[in-house]
């Protein structure tokens, strides 16, 4: 079926067992609150209109702690005044997903696309020590089946989960098959939802016992390690006899598949790694490169976020660069190509 992004989103979400939507407008994503409007009565769920991107992430928390599949969606700024709540999710280990149509800042900025939530969205974004496994489409049907997983990695490991898009892969259409994607068992003992017999359960991010706030924090570290070992997502096409590895993610690797069908036409040997989760970030793709590559390249629609953790993962075996648009001004596939001739050339 032929359908926009943001549309896909919601129509895998509602496949996936979501019964609440709580958000608020904001472009680029308003289509995920119209759509959620629209259609989740008829789901069997709840739709709310809250009166800010606060309240809506807070009515997240009521819903996940009585056990019911939950999510809300906004645009970087709205992304920012949910931190809080966010953050309150991941003290009090409850999982939802948080979807993130990206627009370009600092501050209110514009509505064209942007990947300079970055930072944002891989280093936890609110207060205090947690992250959020983050997952980054590149197309229409990528949105929708990650946003299917996402909802089971939310209940796997008890976390809040992103997915991060832009404006452009929220807004244009493509053709995407959606199924219906049956809940995972898992452990939803937790719940506070007043049923049987057992012990009452209390959902809270607070303890003023240190003790027992850091033996919380060090069993949700041990969960965030399980994440790090079995939840690793990424797609790579680098072959021996490639000089330069470029590094892109969501339309960044789409623009940057033309740069590359051009350069091998010309004789330059380049490949892609495509991380798939932002969070954890997929280190291991560059641990043993073909001894023919000679240059990392990061192509990205910020002044340089994601570089930060390619350094990181290649320990200065290689020379890192860089090439990036702001702003919400978006590259063709020849700026990259320019990028890597010069590269080349300074190399020979």
């Amino acid at each position: 079926m032929l359908m926009k992004g943001n549309e896909a989103i919601c129509k895998a979400a509602i496949r996936a067992g979501c019964k609440a939507y709580f958000g608020y407008p904001i472009t680029p994503q308003n289509e995920i609150t119209e759509y959620m409007a629209a259609h989740m009565e008829q789901a069997g769920g709840v739709w709310v209109q809250a009166e800010s991107e606060t309240a809506a992430i807070n009515m997240v928390y009521g819903a996940v702690a009585v056990g019911v599949r939950a999510m809300t969606s906004s645009s970087s700024p709205g992304i920012a005044l949910k931190q809080e709540g966010i953050s309150f999710l991941a003290g009090a280990d409850l999982p939802c997903l948080i979807v993130n149509i990206t627009r370009a800042g600092p501050g209110l900025g514009g509505i064209l696309p942007s990947q300079a939530d970055y930072f944002q969205v891989t280093r936890g974004g609110g207060n205090g020590d947690y992250f959020t496994p983050v997952y980054a489409p590149y197309s229409v049907q990528e949105l929708a089946d990650l946003t299917q997983h996402a909802f089971h990695v939310a209940d796997r490991y008890r976390t809040p989960v992103m997915l991060l898009a832009d404006g452009i892969l929220g807004q244009m259409m493509e053709p995407a098959e959606i199924h219906d994607a049956p809940i995972a068992e898992c452990d939803k003992s937790w719940v506070a939802d007043g049923e049987g017999d057992r012990p009452r359960n209390i959902i809270t991010s607070i303890d003023l016992s240190g003790e027992r706030l850091e033996t919380m924090n060090l069993q949700r570290m041990e969960r965030y390690k399980q994440i790090l070992e079995n939840e690793v997502m990424v797609e790579s096409s680098i072959q021996e006899g490639d000089e330069v590895a470029i590094v892109a993610y969501g339309l960044s690797a789409r623009i940057v598949l033309d740069s590359i069908a051009k350069l091998r036409d010309e004789g330059i040997k380049v490949g892609l790694i495509r991380p798939i989760t932002l969070w954890p970030f997929p280190s291991h793709a560059f641990i043993d490169l073909p001894k023919s590559v000679k240059h990392i390249l990061v192509a990205e629609l910020s002044m340089g976020q994601m570089i930060e953790d390619v350094r990181l993962a290649v320990m200065d075996r290689y020379p890192v660069h860089f090439y990036g648009r702001t702003g919400g001004m978006v590259f063709e596939p020849y700026e990259v190509v320019d990028k890597v001739r010069a590269i080349i050339q300074e190399e020979r």
